[in-house]
């Protein structure tokens, strides 16, 4: 079983341990040492990385890094995953550890932050904290609860930054499960342990933790709430905090401030003027419709008039090289309502497709006709009796396909 340095120090970035035991695999080379600082990935929280050093008795040494560290449940033993040449790490060589220090306060500002928002919503609104997870970027927390409104976030923001311009201490205790059930702690693991390792943060939250923590609630620096989602078990709250929160809103605030530039407005005004900008695309394309319509109308009638005949029925086949599916399917439509017509179109505009269609009552299966096609193109399509749609390779091919197609309809 390792020694677990971090559970009494989590400012302890440096420390020397003996080699128990190294174990190559698929994975990379896992150490273990008699004693450690770092922190293996559990309880949400993420993993420490840093260096194993090996000074040997001539002087000479060797640095392997750590990538990742993980935890033997079974034996309790932290597992070090280390890059470089292993030959120097035997058991019993003694070795010094080197926690990555900004990663570090990293995790312990997220962590610590973790707490105090936990806390907050369970305070204020009752709602308890069924998990925690801490990412890259950003860290989560899924509430127990259907919903959290806008008004109730900026209420748990503003607390929870209130607690940490307080500076309150933030403090390591042990208990027993039943000392500690006396000591509402917040929550209290299900697994039987003989020891709880506690963290308390003065006068406002115990709870039962493994992980890094600050030294009191203004290392935390601030928390910044991000957005809400619901999921399975609740709703997910996503959060930053310390110096990711600075860097967070230094990335929200230069984004704004170009899409102002762009707006030629205050960042203040860019919804408004995104709003603005919707609903004059959304007139456009209104407007565009209706000349497409009018298009397809005109398109439509020229077609009609040079159709060949044939059996009682018009049968129109046309490439269109500039225009794309949505023009054709409707030119489709109102070609095909025009009476006892049958229209084989394609286009190669963006991508190359192909429509059949005909009047509702006529004899062809287009679905069966376009699924015959699309397998000599190789490509896909489909659809009904008397409407289908499909792909094309490119413009040529889907020229040559329709022509084909035709003298399937004729017979």
């Amino acid at each position: 079983m390792t020694d677990r340095l971090y559970y009494t120090d989590s400012f302890l970035h440096e420390f020397e341990a003996r080699v128990l035991g190294v174990t190559p695999g698929s994975g990379g080379i896992s150490v273990v040492l008699d004693r450690s600082a770092f922190y293996p990935t559990s309880g949400g929280q993420v993993f420490d990385t840093g260096w194993l050093e090996v000074i040997a008795d001539a002087g000479s040494s060797a640095r392997l890094r750590v990538r990742d560290v993980t935890e033997n449940e079974r034996t309790a033993d932290v597992m070090h995953i280390v890059e470089g040449d292993s030959s120097a790490l035997l058991a019993g060589t003694v070795v010094r550890g080197v926690i990555d220090g900004e990663r570090r306060r990293d995790h312990m500002q997220q962590h610590s932050g973790q707490h105090v928002l936990s806390a907050v919503f369970e305070k204020l609104y009752d709602m308890a904290t069924v998990s925690f997870h801490m990412g890259d970027e950003s860290c989560t927390i899924d509430l127990a609860t259907d919903s959290v409104s806008p008004k109730q976030l900026r209420a748990a923001e503003r607390l929870a930054n209130e607690v940490i311009a307080e500076d309150r201490p933030v403090e390591i205790r042990f208990a027993t499960p039943e000392e500690a059930r006396t000591m509402g702690v917040r929550k209290i693991p299900a697994a039987e342990r003989e020891k709880l390792r506690l963290i308390d943060i003065r006068d406002f939250d115990l709870n039962a933790c493994g992980g890094t923590h600050v030294g009191s609630t203004g290392q935390t620096g601030s928390i910044l709430l991000r957005k809400t989602e619901k999921v399975k078990q609740g709703v997910r709250v996503e959060f930053v905090c310390g110096l990711r929160a600075v860097d967070t809103a230094r990335h929200d605030f230069e984004s704004l401030t170009d899409a102002a530039t762009l707006f030629s407005t205050h960042i203040w005004e860019v919804p408004q003027q995104i709003r603005k900008s919707q609903e004059e695309i959304k007139t456009a394309q209104k407007a565009q419709y209706r000349l497409l319509e009018e298009v397809a109308e005109l398109q439509a009638g020229s077609l009609l008039q040079s159709a060949e005949e044939r059996g009682g029925r018009k049968v129109v086949v046309q490439y269109f090289a500039d225009r794309d599916l949505s023009f054709i399917k409707m030119l489709a439509q109102k070609v095909t309502k025009a009476g006892r017509v049958v229209a084989l179109l394609a286009c190669g505009g963006g991508q190359p497709s192909l429509v059949f269609a005909q009047t509702s009552g006529l004899g062809n299966d287009m679905g069966a006709l376009m699924k015959q096609t699309v397998q000599g193109l190789g490509t896909r399509g489909g659809g009904n009796r008397d409407m289908a749609q499909g792909g094309a390779p490119d413009g040529d091919r889907a020229e040559s396909a329709i022509v084909e197609a035709a003298k399937s309809v004729a017979q």
